[in-house]
């Protein structure tokens, strides 16, 4: 029941959210998802965390910078299963659309440029 818990309260916040449907494509570095949403860095490791503490999200360390991704096949399948549904049901939603395109462009950004900005 804990694990639920867990995911339901990661799900209940349309940042988060935007950062799992933003991970399906694969991983990204901490800079990119503060260009994706826009926020002040410590909103984002805060809700970082959360997804991570969800097992909805696995983190990598290199070098200088973190790295997070969707959660293998490892993870628990109420994860799993959690992200499928979502992903199932917010594909076509607006906000998910444009975070897609303006995604593509972060992707195609230097990262060590786009990391500049936002050290501390």
């Amino acid at each position: 029941m804990r694990e639920m818990m867990a995911i339901t309260k990661a799900l209940s916040d349309e940042n988060r959210t935007r950062v799992l449907m933003g991970l399906r494509d694969g991983e990204l570095c901490v800079c990119q998802i503060i260009e994706l949403l826009d926020l002040a860095p410590s909103t984002v490791s805060k809700h970082l965390t959360v997804l991570h503490q969800a097992g909805l999200t696995e983190a990598r360390k290199e070098g200088r910078w973190m790295y997070y991704r969707l959660p293998g096949k490892d993870a628990p399948a109420c994860s799993r299963e959690a992200i499928r549904w979502l992903q199932a049901n917010l594909a076509d939603d607006p906000r998910i659309v444009q975070d897609a395109k303006k995604l593509k462009a972060i992707r195609k950004m230097s990262k060590g440029d786009l990391c500049q900005r936002y050290k501390s």
